[in-house]
């Protein structure tokens, strides 16, 4: 199967919403899946958004088979020039365990650091990205705000895009700029 791997384009915009609500229906619930589509429309609509950074990989046929969306993020209103948020990741369920998000995300990672981003912050299960260079943030005093209601602290995790990317960088994490997180 040929893949590509293409910034965001008009024509993407709403299947690649559809594609991240059927993986996340599929692998969690339809109220995940809702939500995580909302969260993508969402940052799409705020000055976080880089098109540059929303990422799909396509097909032979031009059908989108995995995606990805790195944000510009702030603690506590601080290094927003710096940091990024991860999220989501999905691929087509079918598909999954190919590769498609480990080619998705280091490609983020070296068009983050062409743009002179320093370090990236995911939330999520620490087996899915710890072959990413993801460590504990925690380790670098970035915590979550307890508004964010983490499983664990090692759920919390970010990867340095440049040596020392995250050193004098330190704060809470909070979504209490999306809407759609502090209903939920």
């Amino acid at each position: 199967m040929e893949r590509l791997i293409k910034s965001m384009e008009e024509k993407y915009l709403v299947p690649s919403l559809e594609l991240v609500e059927a993986v996340f229906t599929a692998s969690e619930s339809a109220e995940d899946g809702a939500l995580v589509r909302r969260l993508v429309e969402e940052i799409r609509s705020k000055r976080f958004y880089l098109p540059q950074l929303e990422l799909i990989m396509v097909d032979e046929s031009d059908e989108i088979i995995g995606y990805c969306m790195f944000a510009r993020f702030h603690l506590e209103g601080c290094y927003e020039n710096e940091l990024l948020l991860l999220s989501p990741v999905a691929v087509k369920t079918e598909l999954q365990r190919r590769h498609i998000s480990k080619e998705l995300i280091e490609y983020g990672f070296e068009k983050a650091k062409e743009l002179g981003y320093k370090a990236v912050i995911v939330e999520g299960n620490p087996l899915n990205y710890r072959n990413r260079g993801f460590v504990t943030s925690a380790h670098y005093g970035i915590t979550a705000h307890e508004s964010v209601g983490l499983p664990a602290p090692e759920c919390l995790m970010v990867k340095e895009l440049v040596p020392n990317g995250l050193a004098g960088i330190c704060g809470k994490v909070s979504y209490d700029d999306y809407g759609c997180l502090r209903s939920s």
